[in-house]
């Protein structure tokens, strides 16, 4: 489960970055409800992997979280300069 998090992670990650490009910034409104749902099966995996093993999960956490709070972000700006 950590490692599909991780997976579902870098895949936000990924589409957040191709959100960077002019004129593909509405892949927002996709990319942000993905990592939102990684975030979960990130949460999950990290409370059922045992405390010393927890560290793959938590990376995807973190991936998932930028994804959403900088997807967000963009998201917000580009709606103000219309």
């Amino acid at each position: 489960m950590q490692m599909l998090a991780l997976v579902w992670g870098i895949l936000a990650i990924f589409g957040f970055a191709i959100a960077f490009i002019p004129c593909l910034g509405s892949l927002n409104w996709i990319n942000i409800p993905f990592a939102l749902v990684g975030t979960v099966i990130s949460l999950l995996a990290r409370n059922t992997a045992s405390p010393n093993s927890s560290g793959v999960a938590t990376t995807a956490l973190i991936l998932n979280l930028i994804a959403v709070v900088i997807g967000f972000l963009r998201l917000k700006a580009g709606l103000f300069l219309f």
